[in-house]
């Protein structure tokens, strides 16, 4: 079901992601990690469609996303990159795949983040971050979103890999000698989010080295 919810808070994440508060309707319900359709509430943009994962706790009083504009086209994010507080979005019904299911290593390129973003805040107000691990994949060490957060929360299993510089973070890509090399039990859970080859590529590296399908989570 469709709602028009008011833009709260706006601020700046990266020099391209902004995170943005909408009031709470009540009684609306998510699971961290799980995503909702969004779209503007501006004629020629109410139909455009584009799904975002909530970055904000079941228990907080407003919904939260982090959102990566793209200003190489006029798209959605762009707009949204636009938008101002008082300016509205329409949701849907919140839907996904990406659910915390045990202990593991969580895997994201770029904005893939996201849908980790709640699920670890939430481990971490339950007490029970344990010994999750993170490699988080991008360009550049501007491009990290929510760096210093995801550092507080999982401290050194919060590993950052960038591919085109170093700047004292690892130097490449998430591949199989990567894998290899920094995962000691690929029996625990795996949560793969970012580009489609990415998380094919990934999907298929681990399962060879062992993985349960089972215990490999991304979005369908």
């Amino acid at each position: 079901m469709e709602t028009i919810l008011t833009i709260q808070d706006i601020h700046q994440v990266t020099h391209d992601v902004r995170c943005i508060r909408l009031d709470k309707p009540k009684g609306y319900e998510f699971v961290p990690g799980q995503a909702t359709d969004v779209s503007i509430n501006k004629e020629g943009w109410k139909k455009e469609k584009r799904p975002f994962t909530f970055t904000s706790l079941t228990s907080d009083p407003y919904l939260e996303f982090t959102i990566k504009s793209y200003n190489d086209h006029d798209g959605v994010t762009k707009q949204i990159g636009l938008l101002q507080p008082g300016d509205q979005l329409i949701i849907d019904d919140s839907w996904g795949a990406i659910a915390y299911s045990g202990e593991g290593y969580f895997i994201a390129g770029g904005a893939g983040i996201t849908p980790f973003i709640a699920i670890l805040r939430q481990l971490q107000k339950d007490h029970s971050i344990g010994k999750n691990k993170l490699f988080f994949a991008n360009k550049t060490s501007k491009d990290i979103i929510y760096k210093e957060e995801l550092k507080s929360l999982l401290g050194e299993n919060a590993i950052f890999i960038l591919d085109i510089e170093e700047a004292g973070f690892h130097h490449g890509r998430i591949d199989q000698a990567f894998l290899e090399k920094e995962v000691d039990d690929f029996s625990r859970h795996f949560y793969i989010c970012g580009p489609d080859p990415m998380i094919k590529s990934i999907e298929k590296i681990v399962e060879a080295k062992g993985a349960n399908p089972e215990a490999v989570v991304f979005e369908k």
